[in-house]
């Protein structure tokens, strides 16, 4: 098997394990939830977690056994040759691991090459791709122990980013998205930086993906679908389309849901994952 189609097999795993995570009878909606737009249920990490001390070796070694020896044969020689690296040297081998790790879509350790890279470069760039990857890792992984690590993490690197470029919306929207997640004593300073970020973007991709994520969390599904067909509208992909069809079905919208969910399988045409979906649309007829 050649390494794009394995990548490509990670990519759809990691949708199909999400998937897996949900009840088959969708979203619940959070308890006594405020019908706000500011208004989202609990952080998944709470506020003022310690970060654990997990280290990028850790975070490596499940990595590699998650992608394959073969996959990580070549990781594993940059890793060794980084240890005696220095200057120069030393930040062109954390630029190729952060890739590698890209490559076979593992954020968890790329985030920490990221994070290495921004150190030494002090840019704004360097820092929102580190925070972005660290946002990413903490959404696809349910590792409590790791989660905190990347929460902490996010925010570090965001706060940094908006130092060096205070008025950058990609470093508003993944510090607000962090601090929803239980980077922030309340998720409300979170939700406010994504509302200023639609404020003076109204199509911004991210900040509407996840304003709408959050709005489902709290049960307000209108909101949520607008948000998502907003995302929609931009670019067609599997992720918004699929909390489309949640929404839609939340709000017993069955013929729009089951539209949304057919979409979802011609886009990722996966066995694997083309059952699950079937599995929701049984649950509508």
């Amino acid at each position: 098997m050649k390494k794009p189609q394995i990548v490509v097999i990670i990519a759809v795993l990691a949708i199909v394990g999400y998937l897996y995570v949900q009840p088959v009878k969708g979203l619940q909606k959070a308890e006594e939830a405020n019908h706000s737009d500011t208004k989202v249920a609990g952080p998944g990490v709470q506020a003022g977690t310690t970060a654990s001390n997990v280290s990028v070796e850790q975070v490596s070694e499940t990595a590699k056994s998650t992608i394959g020896a073969s996959l990580a044969a070549p990781i594993t020689d940059l890793e060794g040759k980084l240890k005696a690296a220095g200057g120069n040297e030393k930040i062109a081998i954390e630029k190729q691991l952060a890739t590698k790790w890209d490559d076979v879509n593992q954020p968890g350790p790329a985030a920490f090459y990221y994070k290495a890279v921004a150190e030494t470069e002090k840019t704004a760039d360097a820092w929102i791709a580190a925070g972005n990857h660290f946002n990413d890792a903490y959404k696809l992984t349910q590792d409590t122990l790791v989660q905190p690590t990347y929460l902490t993490n996010a925010v570090q690197s965001f706060e940094q980013a908006r130092q060096l470029a205070p008025d950058n919306l990609d470093a508003k929207t993944g510090l607000g998205i962090a601090y929803v997640n239980g980077g922030a004593p309340s998720p409300m300073a979170g939700i406010s930086l994504l509302l200023e970020v639609v404020k003076q973007d109204p199509t911004n991709r991210s900040a509407n993906l996840n304003l709408g994520v959050f709005s489902m969390k709290s049960g307000q599904f209108e909101k949520a679908v607008e948000r998502f067909k907003t995302v929609i509208a931009q670019k067609p992909e599997v992720e918004p389309y699929f909390y489309l069809a949640e929404s839609y079905k939340q709000l017993g919208r069955k013929k729009e849901a089951i539209e949304a969910y057919n979409k979802c399988k011609t886009m990722m045409p996966d066995p694997a994952f083309g059952q699950r979906i079937d599995e929701y649309i049984k649950e509508l007829n």
